[in-house]
Formats: structure tokens, C-alpha cells, sequence
């Protein structure tokens, strides 16, 4: 069985202005910020205003959406960076290597021969954040 949602999560707190963030794009369903501890250049952060754990538990009508921006942002952040590719994921429950725990998808510009980097708890600096997201608001 699935936890409840928690509206106290770091996410809810972003969306809700509590707690700053590099912000890409918004709307009327979605929030796109910069990954603070990303794995590579442009790392972002998809998510839906509408409260969800994650995706085994979020509403049908939330995912339309969502999935609509995740790839917005993937052909934004391609192109933005000059990327080979782009990795998209998306983690369910801890077992599955979820830490936030709402629904969000990661998009990451790739690059040929470059592996992402791991999650190691280091935060990027403000600025190249900042920097990063005004690329990918540019590439939209």
C-alpha cells in the first residue's frame, strides 16, 4: 500500500514559494526548476501543482499534463545546451531510488561520452543555476 502524501515535502514547499528555486517554466499544471544537485548540465525538475507521492498514486487527469511538459523541457534542454540526447526518470517508492516524495521527472541534456554524475548530496551554485535555467527559458 502506497504512504500518504505529505504537503510538507520540499516540492510543495517550492511550489508554494516557501523555498526558492531556479524556475524554467510554469503553468496552470506544471512547475520545471533546476535540479539543485544535478548529475549533469541542465538538470531539471518536472513536476505537477497537483499533490501526488509519485506516479502510482496520481490522478489520470494530472498526467496529460505533466507529460506534456516533460517533453517541452526535453526538446528545450536539448537544444539549449547543444545536448546528444536527453535522459528522462522518474523513481517510485525508496526501493526504486525516490527521495522526494512527489511526483517528478527528471530531464537531463547527455552528452557522448559523459556519464552523469552522482547524486552525491552536492549542491550547485546558485548563479550557474540561475544561468542554466535562463538557457532553457531561451530554447522554449
Amino acid at each position: 500500500m502506497t504512504e500518504a502524501y505529505d504537503d510538507n515535502n520540499i516540492f510543495a514547499r517550492i511550489l508554494r514559494g516557501e523555498i526558492p528555486s531556479a524556475r524554467v517554466y510554469e503553468d496552470d499544471h506544471v512547475l520545471v526548476f533546476m535540479d539543485v544537485m544535478p548529475q549533469g548540465e541542465g538538470h531539471t525538475l518536472v513536476l505537477p501543482k497537483a499533490p501526488s507521492r509519485n506516479l502510482l498514486d496520481a490522478a489520470p487527469e494530472t498526467l496529460g499534463p505533466l507529460i506534456a511538459a516533460v517533453q517541452k523541457i526535453a526538446i528545450a534542454a536539448k537544444k539549449a545546451f547543444a545536448a546528444d540526447g536527453v535522459t528522462v526518470i522518474q523513481f517510485n517508492e525508496p526501493v526504486a531510488g525516490q527521495s522526494v516524495f512527489h511526483l517528478h521527472f527528471h530531464v537531463i541534456p547527455r552528452f557522448e561520452g559523459v556519464a552523469l554524475k552522482p547524486h552525491s548530496g552536492k549542491m550547485e551554485e546558485p548563479d550557474v543555476l540561475a544561468r542554466n535555467a535562463e538557457k532553457i527559458k531561451a530554447a522554449l
